[in-house]
């Protein structure tokens, strides 16, 4: 039975949360490149449209993720247009580069054919071909950047600084907001720019200094090792 708290989050993956500006920076593109995605160009688009007063909702900021990273592995917009086309029809999916996990060799999209068929594990459907299937593994590390949920049957993490780094997006946590241990980001920026020291506000939430230096460098707050409690203009 489904908890009040997790009624919530779900309602998160839907209603308008993050500014164009946001979805950009976190995605590493340009907010006009974003509005670019989101128009019709024949009959389809890149990414799912949204009301252009609206903020991105949780879904509509992993589809630009998503394609983001998928344009920075290579692949043509023309084959993401098709991709998402296609899964948009076959299995009547709204937010199709949110809601299943992909993999590329930078110029074909493919899907994990367990998403669709369970018992099928080794084998993949090449989106960008309507469908037919491949066998090759095929993977790119960019993309291992958003884990997907096959219960909720979506994105449902984002490490959206790369998989190295600890910053992690999920509606479930933090209101959706990038956090390091459940602590959002933005609020470990705005404790250093009140003056605080890494080793004080790492103690304040049981976090460890690396992770709160993690998250001053995604809030593009620069620590000057040798003098480690000088926030640098």
């Amino acid at each position: 039975m489904a908890t009040a708290h997790s009624e919530l989050w779900r309602k998160r993956l839907n209603a308008p949360a993050y500014r164009i500006m946001e979805a950009a920076r976190y995605a590493r593109t340009s907010n006009q490149t974003i509005r670019n995605w989101e128009k019709i160009q024949g009959n389809s688009r890149i990414v799912s449209p949204r009301d252009l007063r609206e903020d991105l909702s949780y879904l509509q900021l992993i589809e630009v993720g998503v394609v983001s990273a998928m344009r920075k592995s290579g692949v043509k917009l023309d084959t993401i247009r098709d991709g998402r086309k296609y899964l948009s029809s076959e299995f009547n999916s709204p937010f199709p580069f949110a809601q299943y996990r992909f993999k590329t060799d930078g110029k074909r999209l493919f899907m994990d054919y367990d998403q669709i068929v369970k018992s099928e594990k080794d084998k993949l459907l090449n989106v960008s071909q309507r469908g037919q299937l491949a066998w090759t593994e095929i993977l790119d590390r960019r993309l291992q950047e958003f884990e997907y949920d096959r219960e909720i049957g979506t994105v449902l993490r984002w490490k959206v600084a790369g998989l190295d780094s600890p910053i992690i997006i999920d509606p479930r946590i933090a209101f959706g907001s990038p956090h390091v241990g459940g602590i959002p980001t933005w609020v470990l920026r705005d404790r250093w720019k009140a003056g605080e020291g890494i080793g004080d506000i790492a103690e304040d939430y049981e976090l460890t200094d690396d992770l709160v230096k993690a998250a001053l460098r995604f809030e593009r707050v620069e620590v000057d090792p040798d003098r480690p409690h000088k926030w640098i203009h």
